[in-house]
């Protein structure tokens, strides 16, 4: 190269007279400066246009010659199912450009991913893999497709990973999305299902509140199940009732919150995972029609355990036998003579 201009490039070619190459026959972009892209003493492959212009000068392309090559390229890699990297130049309307030694080649939407992308900016400047599903460059028709090779890729990690686990393991995996029921946990190359059920030795109210897309997570394979995988939280050596037995005796007075009512009686959380039933009849010495006439859920009670059953992992609660035995309505005199009566004997416990 023996000099450059904005919009020109002049080459020694050996020849009689120099070779031209305009803008147009260089770059796409009308208005690149030459100066910017290349540099004298620079070499380059060119392609003869003309062997004279009217003045004396060879017309040269660089622009088609690369475009040439690239269609060779492409094509080879067309007929041999090559997978390419090529960096992405243009995010177009239901679509991505990518560029393969100077030639375009279009990736429809529906061929970017195995999922439904909704923004493909995040895809702009980076580089991507794909495959020639159609080559037709007289139309300006050259197609690629990245969906089949993810397809193909996360078929051969499903393989994989089911050959590799089996119930009982415990694997990473990261949260892949979270439903009212669950979530889903991706275990690189299957996803798991951790239903709400299996999240916590505790009640799990809200999925959404626990976890978050994204989240690692060490989990349990439950079962397997042809290709779903059922996972849990509820580790064997976590379980609250290995110890129960030692916290809630028969006879022991026991704090514990108010998880939900029934008409029958309340369910009272004494730890995550542990709940004891306090029956309607068991609230009060005094008469009470439902739960819920005494009791809120979120209430903080203290109760006594009147029967234990760690195999069955049944607690049965009493208020009432805990309970003072004046009874709810009453007035100070009242109190005074109550208090004077338990002193000397009068009441017996029931």
């Amino acid at each position: 190269m023996i000099d450059v201009k904005e919009d020109e490039i002049i080459l020694n070619i050996g020849y009689k007279a120099d070779g031209i190459i305009t803008r147009s026959e260089y770059t796409n972009d009308s208005s690149a400066d030459l100066r910017e892209l290349v540099h004298v003493n620079d070499k380059m492959e060119a392609k003869v246009l003309k062997v004279n212009d009217g003045d004396g000068q060879v017309v040269l392309t660089y622009k088609r010659l690369a475009a040439e090559k690239g269609n060779k390229r492409l094509e080879e890699a067309f007929e041999s199912q090559e997978v390419l990297t090529a960096p992405v130049v243009q995010v177009m309307t239901g679509g991505l450009s990518a560029v393969v030694e100077g030639t375009r080649v279009f990736i429809p939407a529906s061929l970017v991913s195995d999922t439904y992308e909704k923004n493909l900016e995040k895809y702009n400047g980076q580089e991507i893999e794909f495959v020639i599903t159609e080559f037709n460059p007289r139309r300006r028709r050259i197609i690629g497709d990245r969906k089949q090779i993810l397809v193909a890729r996360k078929a051969q990690m499903q393989k994989e990973l089911f050959e590799r686990i089996q119930p009982g393991d415990v694997v990473e995996g990261v949260v892949k999305n979270v439903t009212d029921f669950g979530a889903f946990v991706d275990l690189g190359g299957a996803d798991g299902l951790l239903h709400i059920s299996e999240m916590s030795w505790g009640h799990v109210e809200n999925p959404k509140k626990v976890f978050k897309v994204g989240q690692k997570l060490t989990v349990l394979i439950k079962d397997i199940n042809g290709s779903k995988i059922a996972l849990s939280l509820k580790f064997a050596d976590q379980n609250p009732w290995l110890t129960a037995g030692e916290k809630y005796a028969k006879d022991m007075i026991v704090e514990g919150r108010v998880a939900r009512m029934t008409d029958f009686g309340a369910f009272i959380e004494l730890e995550p995972g542990i709940d004891a039933l306090l029956h309607v009849s068991q609230i009060s010495r005094n008469h009470v029609d439902k739960p819920s006439d005494i009791l809120s859920v979120g209430q903080i009670i203290q109760a006594k355990v009147v029967d234990f059953n760690g195999e069955d992992h049944k607690i049965s609660l009493s208020m009432k036998a805990i309970e003072n035995r004046m009874p709810v309505q009453e007035t100070e005199e009242e109190a005074d003579t109550y208090a004077e009566e338990t002193e000397d004997g009068a009441f017996e416990e029931e």
